[in-house]
This record gives C-alpha cells, structure tokens and sequence, in this order.
C-alpha cells in the first residue's frame, strides 16, 4: 500500500529525530481558546509579554496567508534530575541544560519543510520554535501530540511535560489528526506545589507571579519581594510544576539526542560566581545557549535574591 502524503510527512519527522508529530487542519477556528487568551488577557496575567496580545496570534492566516494545515512536532528533552540539591548551587530549568532548543529544533523543521517542498513543490511553508506570534501549544493539541494541563504546559502520553514543540504552517491540506482529550483529572499537585501560587486556577498561569517568568524576562533591577522570598534556588526558569506532576514522573525518558544532553557548566553553577558574573564570563560561559536571553545583570540579581533569600532563612532558624 503506498503511504499517503500525511503518512510520508510523519515518517520524515521522526526520521529527522522528532518524537511526535501531529497534524491539525486551520479550520475551523478554535473560539475555546481565543476565548481563553482574550480572558488571560484582560486580567493583565501576560505581565511585560505584550507580544502576547499581538492579532496576528489569533489566526495562522495572518503567518501565511492561505495556510490549510498546521504540522506539530515534539522533542523530548528530559535528561535526568539536578544533580546537586546543595543550597549553594543555582538551579537551571532542564529545557536549557543542553544547546539552544530554538536552533536544535529549527534545524529539523527547516529540513522537513526543505523536504515537503521536494514532494509539493508548489506549497509554502513557514516554521516557528517558540518565536513569532503562533499558539504553539494550543496547535500541539488540536495536533494530538497532547493537551495543555492546569499547568499550561504540554502533556505527552509518552514523555509527559518534557517537550519542546515547533509547528510546520503550510498551505498544504492535509488531513487532520484527532486532537488530543485531557487527562489532569482531579490531580492538582502543580496548584498546590507553585511556592508563588503564580497558577491561580487550573490552566491559568499569572506571569507576574510565575518565577521562571521573572527570573527570565524580567528586566528591572529588582525581582518583587513575593518573588525573592520564594525562589528556592532558582536563577533561571523553574520546573517545580513539572517536578511534581505524575505523568512527569511515571512516563519521563531520558532523551538520547547529542545536542539536548547537558552542559556540566550548566548543571551545578555556584550562586557566589553567578553572583558576580561579569560580562566576559557570562558571554563564555552561555555560548550557543537559550540562556543568553538572561543577560549579566539579570543573573547577578538572581543569584543575589537567592544568597539573600538563604542568609534571611539562615538568621532565623
């Protein structure tokens, strides 16, 4: 039986080195969840993220005009637990242990759509990764690569949480997977585990009082008091919520992609040299790395808030 082009096209994505791959056609439009952005929204919950609020987000047609299909891809990215639970040390989200995600996941989508326009030369293609104003996880649902969870990350039977997504906007119709059904349940353990209750009801994240919002795109010399005291370690994102779900830990795999494993300088950084990282320092240290987006200053505040944060605790105990 000759394979039908939707069948070629996930065939080539995992041979790429993807480990999921969905279709969702354009239409129709998800009101559901531009109901739910409009409400995230209004409540201001985007903090400094006024890209968020962008038109162009609510249809894929603003992308790529005459776009039918969108092609979701996952990564799994998970490479084990940090290594070092001494309050001395920073603790970096595992998404940016390894290389830059943005550049490890692009290269792949660059080939798949190199590849599609061999096979439809007459279609147009546009790829996003995490960039460009495209809704990547309501698409990785609609897709059936997973659903979004009241953490509002991206749940994956196979690998849980741990996954980086990228879509494929093409013009091509293709036909759509099922999109992909709920299975939080009762479970509420990210609610209760957020030491900001930054998740103010299941599936509604409040950026102002999310650490890996603040420890990341937060530019002002200063992190809010709510946040300091709360830290934890933290110096760069924060994986409490994803620490704590269950299908994180019954179904994580360590990922066995060469570029995702981690870096030892990354693993275990000491908060005193974060603390007075210089520029110099910071530009070795954070080469070819997602982390560059934490500029010197930023990390010298974090890890700052962090010894403060221990010496308070240390004074009172």
């Amino acid at each position: 039986m000759v394979a039908t082009l939707a069948e070629q096209i996930k065939a080539e994505a995992i041979a790429l080195g993807f480990d999921k791959v969905g279709i969702a056609s354009v239409d129709p439009p998800d009101t559901e969840a531009l109901a739910a952005l409009d409400r995230w929204l209004a409540q201001g919950y985007q903090a400094e993220m006024d890209w968020m609020a962008s038109d162009r987000r609510r249809d894929v047609r603003n992308l790529l005009p005459n776009a039918q299909s969108v092609i979701c891809v996952a990564l799994n990215y998970y490479s084990g637990d940090h290594p070092d639970p001494s309050p001395e040390v920073g603790k970096i989200a595992r998404y940016a242990w390894g290389r830059d995600y943005h550049r490890v996941v692009e290269k792949r989508l660059k080939a798949l759509a190199r590849w599609l326009q061999t096979q439809q030369p007459d279609c147009e293609c546009r790829w996003y990764v995490d960039s460009g104003p495209i809704a990547d996880k309501v698409w990785a649902q609609r897709a059936g690569l997973g659903w979004i969870a009241k953490n509002s990350n991206v749940i994956s039977r196979e690998f849980g949480s741990w996954i980086f997504l990228g879509e494929l906007v093409t013009t091509l119709a293709l036909p759509a997977d099922r999109p992909h059904t709920a299975h939080c349940g009762s479970c509420s353990r990210c609610l209760e585990a957020c030491p900001t209750q930054a998740i103010v009801e299941p599936y509604v994240v409040d950026a102002n009082r999310c650490i890996a919002y603040h420890t990341i795109e937060n530019r002002a010399a200063d992190l809010p008091a709510a946040i300091a005291q709360n830290l934890q370690g933290w110096v760069a994102g924060c994986d409490i919520c994803q620490e704590v779900c269950p299908w994180n830990q019954r179904f994580a795999q360590i990922t066995t992609l060469p570029d995702l494993q981690p870096r030892s300088e990354l693993l275990a950084p000491a908060l005193a040299e974060l603390a007075t990282l210089s520029e110099e320092a910071w530009d070795q240290q954070f080469q070819g790395s997602a982390l560059r987006r934490i500029k010197p200053a930023m990390w010298r505040r974090n890890s700052r808030a962090n010894l403060r944060q221990q010496s308070e605790g240390n004074r009172l105990s």
